[in-house]
């Protein structure tokens, strides 16, 4: 949690409010493949990518 306290301290202090959305997208990916990867679900989480 620390990284993304940080993370949100430089977003806020070098204005670089463009690295947001691509921020959340990797979170989201990242958290599509690895409850994909155990779970029922893998087959069909796979043919998105």
């Amino acid at each position: 949690m620390e990284f993304l306290s940080d993370l949100w301290l430089f977003l806020r202090e070098r204005k670089k409010w463009w690295l947001l959305p691509i921020v959340i997208v990797l979170l989201l990916v990242g958290i599509l493949v690895v409850i994909g990867g155990g779970s029922a679900a893998a087959p069909f989480v796979y043919t998105l990518f």
